[in-house]
């Protein structure tokens, strides 16, 4: 082994053994029992939980066109803070990524960030205008390799639209990310279609409107022999209609938000627009079973849809207010929360669900490896036994709209290596120019 340039000491891996971490050059070098060696940086360890770094298939980093809300720095700041060493960001920019330049430029500008790797997800239209495809060969053979493919926050409604863009992007190992919401169903839709809308005489978004797109989707996705992906399951019905896919061998995969694995609608009765997303929050029966989805593999993996705002879009009356919630440095402990602590899975499945699998789905080599002799030095240390009441010193992003401002959440991330750089130690982010130079410098000897 080459002499360490960073040794983690006596961290507890998924599996719950303890052993040190040895890094070299961005990569880990050594698992075991290790020695240090004179000039390494040492990260004590103790008592903490290494995971391979997050992985985030679902990102609104805003940049170019909406940088009041986030850029690309400040988007993965919030991710290193979370404990994220890749997110995957979504398409709906001004302009939409949407082109081979575009998607290149987002790439970019996630090298010029340092604190994550940012790979950009390609629009299925051209403009989200749901008209015709968009340049998808061009984006998955320019330099940012694009496999994933989603107009999220706008559902390809057309089927047959939705057929061709499933049939192209099988040449490539693509594999198209929808937004389940029939539109017809869900005009003027607040929240989540029931007793509790009724009540608060807001237009009500019906479960089936989300089911019935999935429904068609992994039948068109059988038919054409290819991939799909479902972005935010959040219906116990959705969560059936996968595990029925899944069950026939249809190539299908899903995730759930934090927030669908907490929150519930009954948090609308405040008319607090942190609280309002799309799909919206749901009934308690609901979150029982993503989560059930989630625990049995049904749900592949937890993907934030991260979706900042600026204060102006959320205070505001709710009707008016925009969908969507910041969610990257708060993930790993609602995950703790929901699923961990209660039972239902172990910190081996969160190495899976926040890692391995999102990277495997968007077919990203080196990200979300295993911490193992040979992979990218992506590692998070978290502090399970930590606990803190959320605050917004807790949010390293341009935007404050958190559902979980004020609500106290177990765990904390102390320590995010990127590329074996430290982005995070001691719960503090480093300084970009730090971190910037330092990502540079192994990216290149690499």
């Amino acid at each position: 082994m080459s002499t360490p340039t960073l040794l983690i000491r006596g961290a507890t891996l998924p599996d719950g053994a303890r052993a040190d971490i040895a890094v070299v050059d961005g990569v880990i070098a050594g698992v075991g029992t290790l020695d240090a060696s004179p000039g390494a940086m040492i990260i004590d360890a103790d008592g903490l939980q290494a995971l391979p770094g997050l992985v985030d298939l679902h990102t609104h980093l805003r940049e170019p066109g909406h940088e009041d809300s986030e850029t690309v720095l400040t988007g993965t700041r919030a991710a290193a803070a979370g404990g994220f060493t890749t997110v995957f960001a979504m398409a709906n920019t001004s302009p939409v990524a949407d082109t081979a330049g575009l998607v290149e430029q987002e790439l970019a500008l996630g090298e010029a960030s340092g604190y994550a790797t940012v790979q950009p997800i390609g629009a299925v239209t051209a403009g989200l205008a749901g008209e015709r495809l968009a340049e998808l060969g061009a984006m998955a053979s320019s330099r940012a390799r694009v496999r994933l493919f989603s107009d999220d926050g706008v559902c390809v409604s057309d089927p047959l639209l939705m057929r061709r863009a499933l049939e192209y992007v099988k040449a490539f190992d693509g594999a198209i990310a929808q937004h389940a919401q029939e539109p017809r169903l869900t005009v003027g839709a607040q929240m989540n279609e029931g007793e509790v809308a009724t009540r608060l005489g807001l237009a009500g978004w019906p479960a089936v409107a989300e089911e019935a797109i999935i429904a068609r989707d992994v039948l068109l996705t059988e038919h054409v022999g290819s991939r799909l992906h479902v972005c935010h399951v959040s219906t116990a019905g959705s969560v059936e209609i996968i595990r029925w896919a899944k069950a026939r061998g249809i190539d299908v995969t899903a995730e759930v938000t934090p927030h669908h694995l907490l929150l519930t609608e009954d948090l609308a009765e405040s008319y607090d627009a942190r609280f309002k997303v799309n799909p919206p929050l749901r009934s308690a029966e609901d979150v029982e079973a993503v989560r059930a989805g989630l625990a049995d593999g049904t749900i592949d993996i937890v993907a934030t849809d991260h979706a900042p705002h600026p204060e102006q879009h959320k205070d505001c009356a709710w009707p008016e207010a925009a969908n969507g919630m910041v969610g990257l440095e708060s993930a790993l402990s609602v995950v703790q929360a929901t699923m961990v602590d209660t039972g239902l899975i172990g910190w081996a499945d969160v190495a899976r669900v926040l890692s391995t699998a999102p990277a495997r789905i968007g077919r990203l080599a080196g990200a979300g490896a295993p911490l193992a002799v040979g992979s990218r030095a992506d590692i998070t240390l978290v502090d399970a036994a930590a606990t803190r009441t959320f605050a917004v010193g807790d949010l390293a992003g341009r935007s404050t709209n958190s559902p979980y401002l004020g609500r106290t959440l177990p765990g904390r991330v102390v320590a995010t290596l990127h590329r074996g750089v430290p982005t995070v130690l001691d719960g503090a982010l480093r300084p970009h120019d730090e971190v910037v130079g330092a990502v540079r410098s192994v990216t290149a000897h690499g």
